[in-house]
């Protein structure tokens, strides 16, 4: 609680909501409007709720711009995103969180950037000093819980900036109560399951890598198979060619042995003939000289 709301005396769960519904009213009003507002409203409302009223301090311009964010929605989403960075950081899941984190940039940049149009519209626009400060202040909800939930009461008069928050800084920043961090989304037994989960993921993706390979091998396999099948087909089809020529040279082969089988009786017959001839002619010299002699 913000030391300028404690209250002087006694009070109880019932004034302390009281309190938080003022409060959240009082701080979304325009600075200008602020002062006058406060004090009706603690004229109005008696006792001690309207004496912690009294003590509310006037918001920061920044604070105020907050205020109006929170009223207007826009901070649902950077929380819901606090807790999935908070959950990737328990899953040390660096893609994740670099995803996350460029998300977190863009999503406080707009965020200020509608903090900026909204307090426009209510009549004070932002200096550069005051817009810088929205910008810390959502960028301190978004990464901690703590600071969330503090500013998502609406009910801030002062910037937060992380790198200042220490000691009782936020619960001086806030009117009212303070709540507790925003809990995590995910239960540990949950987290334990997603990351169960999440490991069955990689092992899918990792079996799905190692089927594309063994499909990629398959695929070299067959190419060199088809390649292989093609050269036995063309060595086949040289084998047959040289079996037609030697089946041919081997016809011819036997055709000039015949030939030469042939040619072997004729010169046996032609040497017949000689011996032949020779012993006739040799008779018919001897008759002759036989007749020579008588």
């Amino acid at each position: 609680m913000s030391d300028d709301a404690a209250p002087s005396d006694a009070a109880g769960p019932s004034d302390d909501a009281r309190l938080d519904e003022i409060a959240a009213e009082l701080l979304a009003l325009p600075p200008a409007r602020f002062t006058a507002a406060r004090n009706e409203k603690a004229a109005d409302v008696a006792g001690t709720v309207g004496r912690r009223i009294a003590k509310v301090r006037k918001p920061t311009v920044a604070a105020w711009a907050v205020n109006l964010l929170v009223r207007d929605g826009q901070l649902g989403e950077a929380v819901e995103l606090s807790r999935a960075l908070h959950e990737a950081q328990e899953d040390l899941d660096a893609a994740e969180l670099a995803r996350l984190g460029r998300q977190r940039r863009q999503l406080v940049a707009a965020l200020a950037r509608r903090a900026g149009e909204l307090a426009a519209e209510a009549g004070t626009p932002l200096s550069p000093a005051m817009a810088d400060a929205v910008e810390k202040t959502v960028n301190a909800a978004v990464v901690d819980a703590a600071v969330a939930a503090a500013v998502l009461t609406g009910r801030l008069v002062s910037a937060v900036d992380l790198a200042d928050l220490d000691g009782n800084a936020l619960a001086d920043a806030v009117v009212g109560s303070v709540p507790p961090a925003i809990p995590a989304r995910t239960p540990r037994d949950d987290l334990a399951a997603r990351r169960a989960r999440k490991a069955a993921e990689r092992a899918v993706r990792e079996a799905e890598r190692a089927r594309a390979d063994a499909e990629r091998g398959r695929a070299a396999v067959e190419k060199r198979l088809e390649t292989a099948r093609e050269r036995a087909d063309r060595a086949h089809e040289r084998v047959d060619a040289l079996r037609a020529d030697l089946e041919r040279a081997e016809r011819e082969a036997a055709g000039a042995d015949d030939v030469v089988r042939q040619q072997e009786r004729e010169r046996a017959d032609a040497a017949d003939a000689v011996r032949s001839a020779t012993r006739a002619l040799e008779r018919a010299e001897s008759v002759r000289d036989e007749g020579a002699e008588g």
